[in-house]
């Protein structure tokens, strides 16, 4: 499955930043990747944080991995959690 990635800058409440890739389906718009990376958020407890174009920006296309794409599958969406994150 091609995929694009976007790479994703946010600022959480405590005024750390987290990075992360949003992972999607090569065919996705750009404000699903958002909705996708609004749901993420919400769901780390980072809900009301800015989420903009200017946070998440289009990267690269590549191939997803076996796992990545049977979460893509699943969910519609796939975020690689690099650092903040946690």
């Amino acid at each position: 499955m091609k995929v694009s990635v976007y790479d994703t800058h946010v600022v959480k409440k405590n005024g750390l930043t987290m990075h992360f890739d949003i992972i999607v389906p090569d065919d996705q718009t750009h404000e699903k990747v958002l909705q996708f990376g609004l749901e993420y958020l919400k769901r780390v407890g980072q809900e009301g944080q800015p989420l903009t174009t200017k946070e998440c920006r289009f990267c690269h296309m590549e191939e997803a991995s076996e796992d990545i794409e049977k979460a893509i599958k699943e969910s519609g969406y796939y975020i690689y959690e690099m650092e903040g994150c946690n």
